[in-house]
């Protein structure tokens, strides 16, 4: 029902990134889709992959600072209006929009990773307004 978003803090320093790349690479484990964010001293690496727990053990293992967060993933049609539809449900519903990034896109249909502040009733909320849920075992394929 609800996906694992790994989230890692980064030193904003060079190759840092690369390093994370690096070793999930070398666990076998498939990046999905990513947001990175940035200060001038740290950055916020926020991931979908195949492997959520996998992913964190080996982060941890090398001394990174990690945390698994539950997200939804939502399904959206690639037409004008579909985002609006989104944030508009929640917003009618009073749940916060905390962030949101792409966790894929075709010409029909995008998906949209959205942190919110409730996320069961942001669940019943997206259902009820007949808007999908992605499936975790789906978007961990990616």
């Amino acid at each position: 029902m609800f996906l694992k978003q790994l989230t890692v803090f980064l030193e904003n320093r060079e190759g840092r990134l690369e390093s994370v790349t690096d070793l999930l690479a070398e666990n076998g484990i498939n990046i999905a889709c990513l947001s990175l964010a940035d200060t001038s001293e740290y950055g916020v690496l926020r991931l979908i992959v195949s492997d959520p727990d996998k992913a964190k053990a080996a982060l941890k293992e090398a001394g990174y600072s990690s945390r698994l967060t539950e997200v939804l993933g939502v399904r959206l049609e690639q037409v004008p209006g579909s985002v609006n539809k989104l944030t508009k449900v929640l917003a009618a519903d009073g749940i916060n929009i905390e962030y949101m990034y792409t966790l894929s896109s075709s010409k029909e249909f995008g998906s949209m990773i959205v942190k919110v502040s409730d996320i069961q009733k942001a669940y019943d909320t997206v259902k009820k307004a007949g808007l999908d849920i992605v499936d975790p075992a789906a978007a961990y394929a990616l």
